[in-house]
């Protein structure tokens, strides 16, 4: 397991799936860790349920994430880990995007992203880790998720360029691209249960590992990268997907 003994972590979206599975992981190795989100009901139990800080915060709103920083830099200080995980996930197809869903989808995967690193940075401890919760369709082409994998790709492109700038802090950036995780982040979606269960049957079928990952799939590998033993590595994307992206055609 990873030791993160004594290290400070800020984890947004922290309050369900990948997130929520992360905070209980950093936790487990050690770590204080603080988790936000924009339901204060959520954010609350969540926060109980975990044993860790809970904050209520927008990452779409530079305001809001301003008054998370000043409260994080109250109570804690400094950070060793920051997790950008905070996202959604609405499809549509070509010719049915609507600028409400760019600027939603855009807003909280990208500009949300990349705010909460400009904002947190002043905090970061030199040698902190930051990692990025992307996404294989970045580079899949699958239909109805163009907006989704512009998103993800810009976020990708972000935490290249990041690395590069922030080595000379020794602060680390890298992304995680997972496939396929069973979530919540389907059910936000709005499509009917049938249709989502008929959606996820057809992605199962074409993951060689023939599973959807786990939460705690992307928590462990989030948590490597958070700790020393990954003192090496930065500008750096691992996907985690089953295999779904080497063979994207098995059926």
């Amino acid at each position: 397991m990873a030791d993160l003994s004594g290290k400070t972590a800020v984890i947004t979206g922290g309050n369900s799936g990948i997130g929520y599975a992360t905070a209980k992981k950093f936790k487990a190795a050690g770590a204080r860790v603080i988790i936000t989100g924009r339901s204060e009901e959520r954010v609350t139990v969540a926060a109980k349920e975990l044993g860790v800080t809970g904050i209520v915060a927008d990452v779409t709103n530079l305001s809001a994430l301003n008054d998370l920083v000043g409260q994080v830099k109250s109570e804690f200080d400094q950070l060793d880990i920051l997790f950008v995980n905070a996202g959604i996930f609405a499809p549509a197809p070509i010719g049915q995007n609507s600028e409400e869903m760019f600027d939603t989808q855009m807003g909280i995967n990208f500009k949300g992203a990349v705010f909460t690193i400009e904002k947190f940075l002043p905090l970061l401890k030199d040698g902190a880790s930051i990692i990025n919760l992307s996404s294989i369709n970045a580079y899949t082409g699958m239909p109805n998720t163009a907006i989704y994998a512009a998103s993800k790709a810009a976020l990708n492109a972000y935490t290249r360029t990041a690395a590069t700038e922030l080595a000379p802090r020794k602060i680390r950036v890298n992304a995680v691209n997972p496939g396929p995780v069973a979530t919540p982040i389907f059910a936000k979606t709005g499509m009917p249960e049938a249709q989502i269960n008929d959606f996820a049957a057809a992605i199962q079928d074409r993951i060689p590992l023939k599973r959807f990952g786990q939460p705690e799939d992307i928590a462990n590998l989030v948590a490597f990268l958070a700790s020393d033993d990954a003192s090496f590595i930065t500008g750096s994307e691992y996907n985690i997907d089953g295999g779904m992206n080497v063979n994207p055609l098995l059926s």
